[in-house]
């Protein structure tokens, strides 16, 4: 064996030890080999998920059907005053609308009573 097949083979070899070890430092779950990634994923995932939520301002769903039991009803009950006030609205711009035209009926009566004194 030369010398360079020798350093070749050393190489190769010490690659494929720094791969085994880096596929396995740190390893505190189950890491399948069928699939090393998204089980080094779902490991590293797990490990960090309260921080995680932590940090990105997460709600977890107990909290957030608590909250929803909470805000619920004073929200239906804003959703109906709502429609109460849509509906005065509405009445209102009828009113409005008639008064309008009351007007402008007054408004011609007078015209045509001053032009006729004239």
């Amino acid at each position: 064996m030369e010398p360079l097949e020798f350093i070749l083979l050393a190489f190769v070899l010490l690659v494929t030890l720094f791969l085994v070890y880096y596929f396995f430092r740190g390893q505190k779950g189950n890491i399948s080999l069928s699939r090393p990634v998204e089980s080094r994923v779902d490991e590293y995932l797990d490990r960090r998920f309260q921080s995680l939520v932590d940090e990105w301002q997460l709600v977890t769903r107990p909290r957030l059907r608590t909250f929803k039991e909470q805000k619920l009803r004073g929200i239906e009950q804003d959703e109906a005053r709502l429609a109460e006030l849509k509906t005065y609205e509405s009445a209102m711009q009828d009113t409005l609308v008639s008064l309008e035209a009351r007007l402008d009926a007054l408004e011609t009566e007078l015209a045509q009573k001053g032009s006729a004194k004239k």
